[in-house]
């Protein structure tokens, strides 16, 4: 018994820790699922670049009006009712979409509402999830938490496309079905988790405080310098949302070679996840950032001039990898730049440059495609990733030259 112990992963031991972590693979993979089904189906019915750019729009304005406040609450509350929350809404969201798609809906405004409640989900869950994990496990267990959920997301961002194109075969009622039903498990699996409080329990909410994460990360311009550069690079390279179009018209795959596209970056960011893992970025964090981003902005150009589904699919999971890295080098700055007691609204700040670089992004590339067309609209993201490296390398030199990581932050250290 000893001999396993020492073997199994240290979570593992948490039950509570592994409840919440498959509620979030559960959400994450239902998010994925329904990412395909609503993009094909929304094409279907309009045929129409700027219609699929919309879909982005609508989950961003909700979750950019909440999500401050929502790092606040998570900052303030019992993280697990603000889950139990979150996650109902997306359960709604899934409920409407499945209702809508059973009457043969053809009004595309009810999936732009029903997407609007699965953006103010996302609001409250994003922030809070990340604060609450450290209640869930020992400090000396934490970072291997981290790693858990990291790996569960990226099996789900791999298997929920690839699911949910598989689904939509036999339908879109089979996707929103079986995504209704995920969600009511993640549910009853936080239902089931002890209260969950932040360790600044006791005070009120106070309207101000709503902005000291974002006042928090214009501080730390390499923080600023790192989640921004994300931003603008997701931002104008956002080409996932044309993927409908492609699967549709240029490489004509069908909803099975959709869930294939949408997959490619997450094994791409995956693969990568785990050479991280082996082997983690120790010097020349500033270059590896920048190198990450401009390998982005290449692989969006390849994909944009390719005929080939092959070729797409290379190109996507190179796409995934250099977005990886973005992200990797992202997540560990603020972790380590962080003083707990703020932990919740720099994470919200956090979402909102993750939010806008992906539903903005979204809009960007519908509204461009629809001005444009549909290959120089991501040949155009591609090259403006790579003008906003060229850009960034100037403007933030404290990021180009980081060599390593900085010592974490203790609690109550103010920024320098």
């Amino acid at each position: 018994m000893n001999g396993y112990r020492r073997l199994a992963h240290p979570v593992l031991a948490h039950p509570q820790f592994l409840r919440f972590a498959i509620a979030r693979f559960l959400t994450t993979a239902t998010w994925q699922m329904m990412s395909v089904a609503v993009g094909w189906q929304v094409y279907a019915l309009t045929h129409d670049a700027l219609a699929l750019g919309l879909v982005g729009l609508a989950q961003f304005l909700p979750f950019f009006a909440l999500v401050l406040p929502a790092g606040q609450i998570a900052d303030l509350a019992d993280r697990r009712l603000v889950l139990v929350a979150a996650y109902g809404c997306e359960a709604l969201c899934a409920g409407i979409l499945l209702a809508f798609t059973l009457r043969d809906g053809e009004a595309v405004w009810v999936i732009y509402a029903a997407l609007a409640l699965f953006g103010a989900g996302r609001a409250f869950w994003m922030p809070t999830g990340q604060a609450m994990t450290p209640n869930l496990v020992p400090p000396e267990i934490f970072p291997a938490a981290v790693a858990f959920n990291s790996t569960l997301f990226q099996i789900a961002v791999i298997g929920g496309p690839a699911i949910g194109g598989l689904l939509y075969l036999a339908g879109p009622v089979v996707v929103y079905a079986t995504a209704l039903t995920l969600l009511a498990i993640a549910l009853c699996l936080i239902v089931s988790l002890a209260p969950s409080r932040a360790l600044r329990d006791g005070q009120s909410f106070v309207l101000s405080d709503v902005l000291e994460g974002l006042k928090f990360v214009f501080r730390q311009r390499v923080v600023l310098g790192a989640i921004s550069l994300d931003l603008f690079a997701v931002l104008f390279g956002g080409a996932t949302a044309l993927l409908p179009i492609y699967a549709a018209d240029v490489l004509a795959v069908g909803p099975a070679g959709l869930g294939a596209l949408r997959t490619a970056p997450g094994i791409g960011a995956a693969l990568t996840a785990a050479w991280l893992a082996w082997h983690p970025i120790g010097r020349h964090v500033g270059r590896a950032m920048f190198g990450g981003v401009a390998v982005f902005g290449i692989a969006t150009l390849v994909f944009g001039a390719s005929t080939s589904f092959w070729l797409s699919l290379v190109a996507l999971a190179c796409l995934g990898a250099g977005d990886m890295v973005s992200v990797f080098i992202r997540h560990l700055l603020v972790q380590l730049e962080t003083p707990d007691g703020i932990r919740g609204r720099v994470s919200a700040v956090n979402a909102i440059f993750i939010g806008a670089s992906n539903e903005l992004g979204e809009f960007e590339s519908g509204a461009t495609a629809r001005l444009f067309g549909l290959v120089p609209a991501v040949l155009f993201g591609g090259a403006a990733t790579l003008l906003v490296v060229a850009l960034y390398l100037r403007l933030f030199p404290e990021l180009r030259t980081m060599d390593a990581f900085p010592q974490p932050r203790r609690n109550g250290e103010e920024a320098p």
